[in-house]
Order: C-alpha cells, then sequence, then structure tokens
C-alpha cells in the first residue's frame, strides 16, 4: 500500500493536536508529504445576528481569519513537522466536513488523519469527524482525545 498524500485538518485545538504524533509517525514511515488544512466557517452563510452585517464587514472578518490562520498554520509546521519531507498548509472557506472531503477529492488525498472531536465539540465523536469517517473515499483514522 502506497500512502504518498496524509491530510491532517486541524481547528488549531489541543483536541486535533493530539493527532500529531500519529500525523508525524506515519508521514516518517511513508515518506509522504503533509498537506495541513485550516476551514474558516462561512459566517455569511448564517443567519445575521444583532442586526446585518454588510458585505464589507464580512470580506473583512474573513480576511482577518485568514491572515490569523495562516500563522497559526506556520506556528504548526516550525514547531511540530519540521522532521516530515514535505508539508503543505491550506486554508478554505466553507463548512469544514464538506470542505475536508472536497479537499481528499481535488488533492487525491490517501490517508486522513484526524482526532474524533475538535474545539467545539461537546459529544464523544464530532459531527465534522463523524461525516469525514461516513463519507470519505480514503482511510480515516480518528485519534481519541480528551475533552478540552
Amino acid at each position: 500500500m502506497e500512502m504518498k498524500k496524509i491530510l491532517w485538518p486541524t481547528d488549531f485545538s489541543k483536541s486535533a493536536a493530539a493527532a500529531l504524533p500519529y500525523v508525524n509517525s506515519l508521514t516518517k514511515k511513508f515518506d509522504a508529504e503533509i498537506h495541513v488544512l485550516y476551514v474558516i466557517e462561512d459566517i455569511a452563510r448564517h443567519a445575521p445576528w444583532y442586526g446585518e452585517f454588510g458585505k464589507e464587514h464580512v470580506d473583512k472578518l474573513l480576511e482577518w481569519e485568514e491572515e490569523t490562520a495562516h500563522k497559526h498554520l506556520d506556528d504548526i509546521c516550525m514547531r511540530h513537522l519540521e522532521g516530515c519531507r514535505l508539508y503543505i498548509k491550506h486554508v478554505a472557506v466553507g463548512d469544514p466536513a464538506e470542505q475536508i472531503l472536497k479537499f481528499i477529492e481535488k488533492e487525491k488525498v490517501d490517508l486522513v488523519i484526524m482526532a474524533k472531536h475538535g474545539r467545539k465539540a461537546h459529544f464523544a465523536f464530532g459531527s465534522v469527524a463523524d461525516k469525514v469517517v461516513k463519507h470519505s473515499p480514503v482511510p480515516v483514522v480518528t485519534i481519541p482525545v480528551e475533552k478540552e
């Protein structure tokens, strides 16, 4: 079995970081690329809170979120993924599970490694991980984590 591309979706939570030892180990074992993906939830698709936000305001919020995401990804890659052959950082906007599944298809990922729940989870098995496991065309390794 060949593993050329491994996807690690992260929401920058402590839970997501629990997958890092597995990401590092499997990446080194298979000499694979690591694709690190952060998905910004598209706030424009939600009902307005406390009044209407104009498109310009939403665009500014998304721009700030993307800049922040790139800084976090740079930090993670420098501190935790330095020993890996190749890592590639990605930021997407939309529903996290949908974007992860689209990414798997688009990038021809061979394996997904992710925590069972992230920063929003209140259940033992998060809705994003659940959707990815149920609909992924490739194997998904889920890492059990303690609630934050």
